[in-house]
């Protein structure tokens, strides 16, 4: 497919904006959409932080509220270097969709955790023994399990894209 025929395809949808990453629209369209809103999550978490503290005795925070807003803000900047790494990939379409969505995917869940504990302020650290949900006991295996495969598919992901912009680029 020839520069034109990408850039007619690409003006026909209404994306010209994205011209500039043929062929890996959608992988980098998801990246930089996550990017707005895990940024809009770390602002608004921000602003629940700060109320928190002006009415805390103490000046804290819910724990989790705190990691919330941090993780948010950070997670929001790796989607945008996701997205770049994703434009540049010189693999296929779907192998650059799956390592850029999958880590997304985990980075979401990882922020709603971390919002949900906040909401809850029933732990100062969710690994920690009984692993609690509220009320709730969660098996260990559970948290265990879901903490291994989202170092798996976030290492895996961004591995991929690293190493596909090493050969892109170099």
């Amino acid at each position: 497919m020839s520069t034109s025929n990408v850039l007619t395809i690409v003006q026909l949808q209404g994306l010209e904006a994205l011209a500039w990453a043929a062929p890996h629209q959608s992988a980098v369209r998801i990246a930089l959409l996550s990017a707005g809103v895990l940024f809009m999550t770390g602002l608004l978490t921000g602003l629940w932080k700060y109320l928190s503290i002006a009415r805390s005795p103490q000046a804290r925070a819910p724990y989790y509220v705190d990691i919330a807003h941090r993780a948010s803000l950070l997670y929001a900047f790796a989607a945008l270097l996701m997205a770049a790494m994703a434009a540049l990939s010189p693999w296929s379409v779907c192998l650059t969709w799956l390592a850029t969505t999958g880590p997304i995917v985990f980075f979401f869940a990882a922020v709603f955790t971390y919002l949900l504990h906040g909401w809850l302020n029933d732990t100062r650290n969710q690994l920690a023994k009984p692993h609690r949900l509220g009320r709730f006991a969660l098996p260990g295996w559970l948290i265990h399990g879901f903490m291994g495969v989202l170092a798996l598919v976030e290492i895996a992901g961004a591995g991929i894209l690293v190493a596909g912009l090493f050969q892109r680029l170099l």
